[in-house]
């Protein structure tokens, strides 16, 4: 039985394995290459070089304007011998006195830090210790999946919160005085709004807390919810360095040059046991936030990088400028194509300029950048299998 011609083109086109044409598969969609020439690449370089620079100096000058002072006290408020034995005596009185002089005015409000070192907050096991539905939902109370070691109670009632990063909650406190006047640290809105607001209940209250088998750090109000625990939510909120430092409180006063600040330190968090370092910071701020060199730096670093290139392609263009080609005549294509017919016909005679030739009259005539030479798929006349 024969098949007529068109049906045997049917069976051929289902056979065949060519995809379907399209101008995605056939690289012909529209597309836009930048003309980078010497003018537009000498101002774009310039550009940015003018406006880094600036912004680097100015957050150069913000950050130098801060005033911070650091205090590193977990050597000095231990006087024993054996400190993790110290610092694990609950009968021991811990208190440490520390005197700190105001070198420069330090303008209100003043943001004090504790400063951890060699603490590794970012340790997998560490970071998932904790139950984010317990910490936000009243009736997952007992929702301890991931929690433990400290899941539950020696009596095996639920610990909320449970986990690890808020049993090692930090437990040291300061209380300060100006030239010798007491002052009152404010320890309102220390948290992000998205954290008490979205990750910790209203209606969610401690329960069992540091009541497990381990020793950890600070205890939590049982008549505020967590929402309102805001030492805690600082806590919660994982660093990703071991060396950090989270917000203790604020000063509200100024401070003058000159002026001694008081501070009683409550040694109880045991950094000792695995060699981190503890550290009291003061600190004013600025648009920039805290002290930050290397937002500064990095931008004047990349603009100066950006100028230099700038005025070297300047230099370059002035000592080698950049000639556009001209354009084909028809004695240059009877020429190459003279040439390109003796590398076809007599190759022996001419072979690397006839080659070279024969190139140049295919390019002429088939212009770069047309991608409808590589259409061997389609369909329509104008583009033949």
């Amino acid at each position: 039985m024969s098949m007529s011609g068109s049906e045997t083109e049917s069976v051929a086109s289902r056979r065949s394995k060519k995809p379907k044409y399209s101008k995605f598969t056939q690289q012909e969609l529209p597309a836009c290459k930048p003309l980078l020439t010497p003018g537009i690449v000498i101002g774009a370089f310039s550009l940015i070089g003018i406006v880094f620079v600036p912004i680097g100096l100015a957050s150069l000058s913000a950050s130098q304007d801060i005033v911070e002072l650091i205090d590193r006290y977990d050597a000095e408020c231990v006087t024993a011998n054996d400190k993790v034995g110290f610092i694990q005596d609950t009968k021991t009185d811990k208190a440490c006195t520390r005197k700190i002089t105001v070198p420069k005015p330090m303008k209100g409000p003043v943001h004090i830090y504790y400063q951890l070192e060699n603490f590794y907050q970012n340790h997998r096991r560490y970071v998932k210790s904790r139950n984010d539905k317990q910490l936000r939902l009243k009736e997952a109370a007992s929702t301890i999946t991931n929690c433990e070691p400290e899941a539950t109670s020696e009596d095996g009632a639920p610990i909320v919160p449970c986990g690890l990063i808020a049993w090692s909650l930090f437990n040291d406190t300061y209380s300060f005085s100006l030239n010798k006047k007491a002052v009152v640290v404010n320890k309102k809105n220390i948290a992000w709004d998205s954290d008490k607001n979205k990750k910790f209940g209203s209606d969610v209250f401690p329960s069992n807390f540091q009541k497990g088998g381990l020793v950890g750090g600070a205890k939590l109000n049982e008549k505020l919810p967590l929402s309102e625990q805001e030492d805690l939510i600082v806590w919660m909120r994982t660093a990703a360095l071991p060396t950090f430092r989270k917000l203790y409180g604020r000063i509200e006063t100024d401070i003058m040059a000159s002026d001694e600040i008081t501070v009683v330190i409550q040694n109880n968090y045991n950094t000792y046991s695995f060699g981190g370092m503890k550290a009291l910071v003061l600190s004013t701020t600025s648009w920039i936030g805290g002290r930050n060199n290397f937002i500064g730096v990095a931008y004047v670093a990349i603009g100066g990088i950006c100028l230099f290139l700038a005025m070297g392609f300047v230099v370059l263009y002035v000592l080698k400028p950049r000639y556009a080609s001209r354009r084909w005549t028809d004695c240059d294509v009877w020429h190459h194509s003279r040439v390109a017919f003796f590398f076809v016909f007599k190759p022996k005679i001419y072979n690397v300029e006839a080659a070279v030739c024969w190139c140049l009259v295919m390019l002429h005539f088939r212009t770069l950048g047309d991608p409808a030479y590589l259409s061997w798929n389609k369909e329509n006349p104008d583009h033949p299998n």
